[in-house]
């Protein structure tokens, strides 16, 4: 598809160039030189009804290969509701039939599986629905989002120990996208702590601290973290994208990002969100 867009964009304007220094010639050689007026106004309407075909050219196959993936992303979000609601709601059932520790701890293990696909898929529809509204806005308890997202991560990171000292903050913003935010906050501090990571969560003020006790930054590495790909330890498995995500979200929603780093002893994530 895209060498058959380039071969016809590259025809398109081959052809045009010469048409242009067609014309140009004509009026130079035949016509009287004095009357550039004409010539600019011809030139113009040229240039301009090219630029158009040109950019239909281009763009309407991309819209429609875009259109085309996101009605697909539609159907596969739809088909995967019904296969996982229908293992939530079967496994809790037989579930409460269960008396043995074994099958209870499998049982478990399935739920949880269960609940990470569940993830997937609302990042998935919240994908598509940034694909077709601005800034997707609602009001909720900022308080309520961060204590789920802390008992999600708890199921992912047992090693991990978890405090929290979160106060009622009302909040309007975009709540699936936030929660997204504070899980890659939170994953880089488990990530970069060494052997038993110790995440310390507070909200107060409008502002939320996120801190851990890893292995921390150097100024150096303060001032390249938001760039993509960037990885202050190449060991670590991931592709070193999340933090640059998290400052365009910052950035679009008007939200604070802030970062406090020492060398071995840490780092402390500050979101300063606006009161309502």
């Amino acid at each position: 598809m895209f060498r058959n867009l380039r071969i016809n964009i590259f025809v398109y304007y081959f052809l045009t160039v010469l048409t242009f220094l067609g014309i140009l010639y004509y009026f130079l050689a035949v016509t009287d030189t004095k009357n550039i007026f004409l010539l600019a106004v011809v030139m113009l309407c040229f240039v301009t009804l090219s630029g158009v075909f040109i950019s239909k050219l281009s763009i309407d196959p991309l819209e429609e290969h875009v259109q085309n993936l996101q009605n697909l992303s539609k159907e596969t979000l739809h088909e995967l509701n019904l296969p996982i609601s229908t293992i939530m709601t079967n496994s809790h059932l037989l579930k409460k039939n269960m008396t043995n520790e074994k099958d209870l701890k499998r049982m478990q293990r399935i739920e949880s599986a269960c609940a990470m696909l569940q993830e997937r898929y609302n990042e998935l529809d919240y994908m598509i629905k940034t694909q077709t509204q601005k800034i997707i806005k609602e009001s909720f308890e900022l308080s309520e989002l961060v204590q789920k997202r802390v008992d999600f991560l708890e199921s992912l990171y047992p090693h991990a120990t978890f405090t929290t000292e979160l106060q009622t903050t009302q909040i309007i913003g975009d709540r699936i996208g936030l929660a997204k935010i504070v899980d890659n906050i939170i994953d880089n501090g488990v990530k970069y702590s060494p052997n038993s990571p110790k995440i310390e969560i507070k909200l107060n003020n409008f502002e939320l601290h996120i801190q851990d006790s890893g292995a921390g930054m150097d100024e150096v590495e303060l001032l390249q973290i938001f760039d993509n790909y960037y990885q202050s330890n190449t060991n670590m498995q991931g592709f070193g994208i999340g933090l640059s995500m998290v400052k365009r979200f910052c950035d679009r929603h008007g939200i604070g990002l802030n970062f406090k780093s020492k060398k071995n002893t840490g780092t402390t994530v500050t979101l300063k969100f606006k009161e309502n």
